[in-house]
């Protein structure tokens, strides 16, 4: 037993003395510190991109023109030339009134001019010779006169005749309905054989103007200074349009501001026109509008997850030398599709953190999601202006 105690436990302590050494000599642990392990994160850099900043706003589709298509001439609907949903073309028929009272009433003023044309020459037949009658003391001066009074009277209702027969003539013309523009028309509002009348409401259909189409959108009132200042030096501001699931469904053009704004919500309107060949755009439909106002230079962008929103504002992890993060605050300019545009805090080149963020905190170290040798992942290039 002591001979147990004497050899057997002090080769012991040294087998456990030389371990201990190893292990200190794989990892150094300062004296009250502990290690932490590296955490494993998506990395990517921060790129310097020609970027072309946004103003987003909230607009609704209009038709660019819309008419309700009304008879101006009381009669029988005769002839319905369309078929509804159908595109026309400026001048097509759409729509006949019976013609005949009209016709009738043109050919009646025709006669009537015709009767008047007659009793007018016979007037100045009769003034001339009267007129050189009085000339030679054989007819009085007075008689001279009636006669003249006559024929002018005659030669008025000849122009009122004339006059006559160009309202008959419109009168007619109005029975044919013609489309005042290119456009689509919609449901029909009275069927063929009613009698219609000028006075009625509804009219017979509605007339769209669909290509080029307008898009009436919102901006806040801070805004309207940097749009004001483009609009002044004659430069066109191209508009996105974005439907459903940011679906883009139209590229256009500013054309106007309203001229005053809205004190009851701040806002101030304005007018986009689209061309709209694929008819993406519809009346009455809601949509999703960018304006884009500048394009900026040589802009440092990171990928949108890579800012993060704390107490003292927007912040990102930037991956130092020694493999371990900092915490650098972030001046942002805008964040759009997916990319942060930076204005102040990083620089071209910088490895930042892109996904992983929740496990982090100022100096923890981290190595790229896939192993040591990963490195940083270079970010997708953003979209060019």
């Amino acid at each position: 037993m002591s001979c147990f105690n004497r050899f057997v436990l002090p080769g012991l302590i040294v087998a456990l003395a030389a371990a201990c050494h190893r292990e200190g000599a794989a990892v150094s642990v300062r004296p009250g510190a502990r290690s932490v392990p590296a955490v494993a994160v998506v990395l990517g850099q921060a790129q310097r991109r020609d970027t072309p900043l946004y103003l987003n706003g909230i607009g609704t589709v209009a038709a660019f023109n819309t008419v309700t298509i009304r008879t101006q001439v009381d009669g029988q609907l005769q002839r319905v030339a369309f078929q509804e949903g159908q595109e026309v073309k400026a001048g097509d028929l759409l729509a006949v009134v019976d013609p005949r009272p009209l016709r009738a009433a043109l050919d009646q003023a025709k006669a009537k001019r015709a009767q008047d044309v007659a009793q007018l020459a016979s007037a100045t037949v009769t003034y001339d010779r009267n007129y050189s009658l009085g000339k030679q003391g054989l007819v009085g001066q007075q008689t001279v006169d009636t006669e003249k009074a006559a024929e002018d009277q005659m030669r008025a209702m000849v122009q009122a005749d004339e006059a006559a027969i160009e309202q008959a003539t419109v009168q007619l013309g109005y029975t044919e309905i013609r489309a005042p523009f290119d456009g689509r028309v919609g449901l029909r509002q009275i069927d063929l054989g009613n009698i219609v009348h000028a006075s009625d409401p509804n009219g017979l259909v509605v007339l769209t103007q669909l290509k080029p189409i307008a898009v009436i959108l919102t901006l806040p009132q801070q805004n309207w200074p940097q749009v004001q200042e483009i609009m002044r030096r004659k430069q066109a501001i191209p508009v996105e349009a974005f439907g459903d699931q940011d679906r883009l469904v139209g590229l256009g053009v500013l054309a106007v501001a309203d001229n005053q704004i809205d004190t009851t919500t701040g806002t101030i309107r304005l007018k986009a026109v689209f061309p709209n060949e694929q008819l993406a755009l519809w009346p009455g439909q809601f949509v999703n509008v960018r304006l884009r106002v500048e394009t900026r230079k040589s802009a440092v962008v990171v990928p949108a997850s890579v800012v993060q929103r704390g107490p003292q504002g927007t912040y990102a992890f930037v991956v130092r030398k020694d493999q371990t993060v900092e915490v650098r605050p972030l001046k942002v300019g805008q964040i759009d599709g997916g990319w942060a545009l930076i204005e102040d805090g990083l620089k071209d080149g910088e490895v930042v953190v892109v996904d992983g963020q929740y496990k982090l905190q100022a100096g923890t170290p981290v190595v790229a999601a896939g192993g040591p040798g990963a490195g940083a992942t270079k970010a997708a290039k953003p979209p060019k202006a």
